[in-house]
């Protein structure tokens, strides 16, 4: 098990959290567990209801959407993100092509530090928006 101190370090990798304070990356890994999944383990599954977003602590992950990769990912991603707004369906399955040590954020918990300092849901709704317009400017280049 990392200190909460490697699991921030890894937060401010993820662009999510971005315009969260250390202060504010530490109530969301204290609301963490870190779980170790083995080698060809799948993390999650395309079409299933989202509770969980995880982030990446060591390891390889294999994104496949509709049974084709589409990325592959290490330490600092995220997945999942969106689970941690609404319980919609995953829009890929993940794989660990590697052991993999994972940081579970569920949606319970991070709302709960949201709704513990309100100012968190103003700066997650700004990143979102961020990343709505750098995805919509990929889409027209």
């Amino acid at each position: 098990m990392a200190s909460n101190r490697v699991y921030i370090d890894h937060l401010r990798r993820v662009s999510l959290f971005e315009p969260f304070t250390r202060k504010d990356l530490e109530k969301i890994a204290q609301a963490s567990d870190e779980v170790a999944v083995l080698a060809g383990s799948v993390i999650l599954h395309q079409g299933t209801e989202g509770h969980e977003a995880y982030v990446i602590l060591s390891g390889r992950v294999v994104v496949k959407r509709n049974g084709r990769k589409v990325a592959t990912l290490g330490a600092g991603a995220i997945l999942g993100e969106l689970s941690l707004l609404d319980h919609g369906e995953r829009s890929a399955t993940a794989t660990c092509e590697t052991d993999c040590s994972l940081l579970v954020l569920t949606q319970r918990t991070f709302l709960a530090v949201v709704n513990d300092v309100p100012l968190l849901a103003h700066k997650l709704l700004a990143s979102l928006a961020a990343r709505i317009r750098e995805l919509d400017n990929l889409s027209l280049s």
